[in-house]
């Protein structure tokens, strides 16, 4: 029993020392952030120490939210990067990057040496960055002093997302901040540069004028959209008041003139049936000609 135990061991430790050594080694990076413009071109470094006249296996991945695809595999690209992507040793080129491009790559190499087999890797994250496109502004035609009015700004092709800059008959507004010449300027409104908002809590006759707004993330050139104008116009209280008193009167004088109407009999000689019915169509009469006068009172309201 004892002699087969041993002739057990002697077979495992045989076995270890045939096995090939797996050992990591270090792979390194010149940039483990790549940064690079749309349409323009980035590289990912990945560099060893390994011999010039060793084997190496050299594979690239693309970690992604579904999986992990293969980049560089059986010495060619594959996907989106098949003709736009060239080795440089072990690192990669890729000319005229696109938004798709974004994301995190790991490179890892694999080498046979004496020792045994050597594996290493380094992850690598790409973002393209993508210049603003027009954003859409909204801008009320007319308001009412002392309304609320929101003014919004928004595009969502920027990468960085953009931030948005107002402007007032071609001057930019200033942020209400508390301090400085935002606060001595006496500030109505309030901008939001990151969301695109410009909310007036109660607009005046002063903020009658031609808004834009313009977009900017760093990349490329600033897009804004075009000119609106909002006209602030003050509520006419007192005319209003007027009118309506004046459609009363009207109403009131025209119920007067039926009534007397009646009273003086102007339908007597009829028979009922026909008092009933001309009584009846002289009312609607008069009620029509009542709504005309009002309806014309009404179009020259202020």
């Amino acid at each position: 029993m004892a002699r087969r135990s041993l002739r057990l061991l002697l077979l495992l430790c045989l076995g270890v020392l045939s096995y090939p050594d797996v050992s990591g080694i270090s792979i390194e990076t010149d940039n483990k952030n790549v940064k690079a413009e749309e349409f323009k071109e980035a590289i990912l470094s990945c560099k060893h120490k390994f011999s010039k006249g060793m084997s190496l296996r050299i594979e690239w991945k693309k970690i992604q939210s579904q999986g992990v695809s293969f980049v560089y595999y059986n010495s060619e690209f594959t996907g989106d990067l098949r003709g736009r992507a060239e080795m440089l040793n072990t690192g990669i080129r890729i000319r005229n990057v696109t938004r798709r491009d974004s994301g995190t790559y790991r490179c890892e190499i694999s080498a046979k040496s004496e020792e045994g087999q050597r594996l290493g890797e380094a992850t690598i994250t790409l973002t393209v960055l993508v210049a603003p496109t027009t954003p859409v502004c909204e801008v009320p035609s007319s308001a009412m002093t002392g309304t609320v009015v929101q003014m919004t700004c928004k595009e969502t092709e920027g990468s960085p997302p953009s931030e948005y800059q107002w402007y007032k008959n071609g001057v930019a507004l200033l942020e209400k901040t508390g301090t400085g010449s935002a606060r001595e300027a006496n500030i109505t409104y309030t901008m939001n540069k990151k969301s695109g908002t410009l909310l007036f809590n109660t607009v005046t006759k002063n903020d009658t004028g031609e808004y834009f707004c313009e977009a900017s993330n760093g990349i490329g050139l600033s897009q804004k959209c075009s000119v609106k104008r909002m006209q602030v116009d003050d509520l006419n209280v007192s005319g209003i008041i007027m009118a309506v008193v004046f459609v009363a009167l009207v109403m009131v004088l025209c119920g007067l003139g039926v009534f007397y109407a009646q009273k003086k009999g102007y339908f007597a000689k009829e028979s009922s049936s026909q008092k009933k019915m001309n009584y009846q169509s002289t009312s609607e009469k008069a009620s029509l000609s009542c709504a005309l006068v009002c309806f014309k009172s009404f179009r020259y309201l202020p």
